[in-house]
């Protein structure tokens, strides 16, 4: 059955243009460039932060970023960090932590992931740590135990450095590997 073109548009069963879709934005809070706060951010969506906060900033579970014009003097948690601008504070966060190649961060960082652009600044002590989610409170504790013999034994293979620019990526990672 051939039909022409215009038998085709005339007679389609779908005359009406698709309906676009409409995808939800992602909630996000903004703290603007002119705005200053001191005392404690908390909040159950993400934050863009463009002002400056003194306090403490609490996102367990969301994302905070600091844009470029962002200046933090404030302790974080989040499930994410990304940072353009600038923090002192130490970050605590359960996913990821990203430092732009903008960005400087002065703190002590405890994270799973964590990723640091050329040109970004870090002052401070990276820890990254694996979340093991067991029930079983018997398997935690002997998982602690074998942690804690296991941090011991990397700790006796560790060189003793006074000035950290004197160590080397490569030293500390083939100290660390027991090579």
């Amino acid at each position: 059955m051939l039909q022409s073109s215009d038998n085709a548009q005339r007679y389609s069963p779908n005359t009406h243009p698709p309906a676009k879709t409409v995808s939800t934005p992602v909630e996000q809070a903004t703290i603007g460039r002119s705005l200053v706060i001191k005392g404690e951010v908390k909040g159950d969506e993400s934050i863009y932060i463009d002002g400056q906060i003194e306090g403490t900033i609490n996102f367990t579970d969301h994302r905070v970023t600091i844009g470029r014009n962002g200046r933090v003097h404030a302790n974080i948690i989040a499930r994410e960090v990304v940072i353009m601008g600038s923090v002192e504070g130490n970050l605590q966060c359960s996913d990821r932590v990203d430092i732009r190649a903008e960005g400087r961060l002065t703190g002590d960082i405890i994270t799973q992931r964590i990723s640091v652009e050329d040109g970004a600044v870090l002052k401070g002590s990276v820890q990254i740590r694996t979340e093991a989610k067991t029930s079983d409170s018997k398997n935690a504790g002997e998982n602690k135990a074998a942690e804690n013999k296991k941090d011991q034994h990397h700790q006796s293979q560790l060189p003793t450095v006074t000035d950290s620019s004197k160590a080397t990526t490569t030293e500390s990672l083939a100290t660390a590997a027991g090579k």
